[in-house]
């Protein structure tokens, strides 16, 4: 298995523009939430970093790295398919926030493959300079998008977005597929 650079930028453009659009409606999304809950969810996301960390001997693989970064893909996939599909309360923002919290968990460990598995500086010179121009991005068409919605509530702001992240998560999913190809064909 090996990384196609083209697709994995484009993935890493496509993943930080989705985090510029989510982030403002994760705030949104986590105000029912008492400040406990993320002092327990710091926590337990420390916790699963320190169990991943005590897994690198095994995981740090390009097959590994692969299957993480495609299970955090999927599991924002349905983190937003979830919201999508309930009506916002407590428990929707306690979930979709656990949903994040699982991601996290496997932040460190991506970040270290990526590096090890695509150390040429300029592939990381590349891959840190699309991802804050995507994050930019998408901070920017956010602000607009919240603008224009301005004489909607917050919450039917959020759930509008939604659709567009569900899209670009799609979008994401299959870059990562694209990603990492195997060469026994």
């Amino acid at each position: 298995m090996y990384i196609n650079h083209n697709y994995y930028i484009a993935y890493k453009i496509f993943n930080a523009l989705f985090a510029g659009l989510a982030l403002g409606s994760v705030m949104s999304i986590y105000a029912p939430l008492q400040p406990s809950v993320y002092s327990l969810g710091g926590i337990v996301l420390a916790l699963g970093m320190i169990i991943v960390a005590r897994l690198y001997e095994k995981i740090l693989t390009i097959r590994w790295f692969y299957r993480f970064t495609m299970l955090v893909e999927v599991i924002l996939f349905g983190v937003i398919l979830f919201f999508l599909t309930t009506k916002f309360s407590y428990q929707t923002a306690l979930l979709v926030y656990i949903g994040y919290q699982i991601t996290f968990i496997f932040s460190s460990y991506l970040i270290r493959a990526e590096t090890l598995f695509l150390s040429e500086t300029y592939m990381l010179i590349r891959i840190d300079t699309v991802k804050q121009i995507g994050t930019l991005i998408g901070m920017a068409v956010a602000y607009v998008f919240y603008r224009f919605l301005e004489n909607k509530t917050n919450i039917e702001q959020v759930y509008t977005m939604h659709y567009f992240l569900a899209v670009i998560q799609i979008v994401v999913i299959f870059l990562v597929f694209k990603s990492f190809e195997d060469k026994r064909l």
